[in-house]
């Protein structure tokens, strides 16, 4: 499967809404336990990063509305609660496309990141007309 064999509206959906192959694997742990109290250390523990990048995405992903504060007011810990059906059924059939097509998922994550790259290295190129 190549970048135009994913489904369009998952492309699209991951070109708008999964910054990184780290945030969708986040996401994507939570999904897995939805029940599970998901701490900074703990998410930070299980993708191997830095605590600060964890926080990171626990905020992103609850800006985002795939992620929640736990309800029962236990400090620093987060759990899987999309903001409507929707969502969630869009993340389901993105968790399976992962799981059989990871290598074409991650390249089209990092695609969007290569064009952002690339669009600000421009902005600072000398133009003639300047």
């Amino acid at each position: 499967m190549d970048n135009l064999s994913i489904p369009e509206d998952l492309r699209r959906f991951v070109l708008t809404n999964i910054p990184s192959v780290p945030y969708l694997e986040a996401l994507l742990l939570m999904r897995a336990d939805p029940d599970r109290p998901w701490s900074t250390d703990s998410l930070a523990r299980r993708l191997y990063v830095r605590d600060k990048v964890a926080e990171g995405l626990l905020a992103e992903l609850c800006r985002s509305g795939m992620a929640a504060p736990r309800s029962d007011g236990a400090a620093d810990a987060y759990c899987y609660r999309p903001r409507d059906e929707a969502l969630r059924e869009r993340i389901d059939r993105l968790a399976d496309l992962y799981a059989t097509n990871l290598v074409e998922v991650t390249h089209l994550i990092h695609s969007s990141l290569d064009r952002k790259a690339q669009q600000f290295a421009d902005a600072f190129k000398w133009r003639k007309d300047s």
